[in-house]
């Protein structure tokens, strides 16, 4: 028992620490992209008003989402890194989750905002009234926007990806839709400068395209995210891994009520396995550890896994009857 509470209290430490390590990355690799985009946003506001640029204005906004971005993700890992507690027992993963979630909205609010002010515009324009022509400083501005930006978004998108946080991941991709559209943009206020003339509509055209974009990202974040807080299944291809685990354990005679989620960045596991009635309970624990150690091999060791253990009275016709049922399934 003294073995058991040992390893149990390295367990708890190694996964405090990995944790601490886990946050310390993602809010250095955010601070630098608040610092970042609080200088673009800045810079993007004052380009477009005096150079009198609608989508300079819009690329503005966007940046500005991207901060408020930054600040909800630091604060989202600053919770869920918090330990399990008796209140929390599977920890506080999920609040990373929403911090994501939280990311995907403002951009569908940012895009909706750039939409529309591009499309007031264009409106304008077709309406008779003539449009300033944006100054070349906005395209400077634009051409150090897309350079930063796309900087910024491989910088976030490796530690996301080394640390597996679906909410620095999906700041990183909000980095890449800015760096879009800044290229955009940087067309956008090219044609209106070069091409001039009625050309001039090409600014507030950019607006609405980049909006677009905005659009496809954020509903791609904001559902991924939403649908693992509604507890959605893992991806198919660990379903279909934790399955070849099961069906491959040696004294695993069937299994059923297999259920899978993510909570935060663990992922979780709860299935009920069936093994030969005549085995005692130590050797019935030993296939439930082995299947619990092969299943970390696969979705880490922060993962949460309940197996739940049932003597099988008929194993051939078992075996038969669950290979039926996996081919039907």
């Amino acid at each position: 028992m003294e073995g058991t509470g040992d390893t149990n209290k390295e367990t708890l430490f190694s996964y405090e620490e990995n944790e601490d390590t886990r946050y310390s990355r993602a809010a250095h690799v955010t601070k630098v992209s608040m610092l970042l985009n609080f200088l673009l946003t800045s810079v993007k506001f004052a380009a477009g008003i005096l150079g009198n640029s609608t989508a300079m204005v819009a690329d503005a906004a966007h940046s500005l989402s991207d901060l408020i971005t930054d600040i909800a993700v630091i604060v989202g890992l600053r919770v869920a890194k918090k330990p399990r507690d008796s209140t929390h027992n599977y920890g506080h993963g999920k609040i990373e989750t929403l911090a994501a979630a939280f990311t995907g909205l403002v951009l569908l609010v940012a895009a909706f905002g750039i939409f529309w002010g591009g499309l007031q515009k264009i409106i304008t324009y077709y309406n008779g009234e003539g449009l300033p022509e944006p100054s070349k400083i906005t395209l400077v501005v634009a051409i150090i926007s897309i350079v930063s930006k796309e900087w910024l978004y491989r910088y976030t998108i490796v530690c996301g990806r080394e640390i597996k946080s679906d909410a620095v991941i999906a700041n990183a991709w909000d980095h890449r839709s800015d760096a879009f559209s800044s290229l955009g943009t940087m067309l956008g206020i090219g044609g209106a400068i070069f091409l001039g003339g009625k050309w001039v509509v090409l600014d507030p055209l950019t607006a609405v395209a980049i909006s677009f974009l905005i659009f496809k990202v954020a509903f791609d974040i904001s559902y991924k995210n939403l649908n693992e807080l509604l507890e959605a299944s893992l991806d198919s291809e660990t379903y279909r891994n934790i399955e070849r685990v099961l069906n491959s354990t040696e004294g695993v005679l069937g299994f059923h009520e297999l259920k899978t989620r993510k909570i935060g960045n663990a992922m979780a596991a709860d299935v009920h396995i069936e093994v030969d009635r005549d085995l005692n309970i130590v050797d019935a624990h030993e296939i439930s550890t082995q299947i619990e150690n092969r299943l970390r091999e696969i979705c880490g060791n922060n993962g949460h896994f309940s197996i739940h253990v049932e003597p099988c009275s008929d194993s051939e016709y078992y075996s038969k009857d669950m290979s039926k049922r996996n081919y039907e399934n």
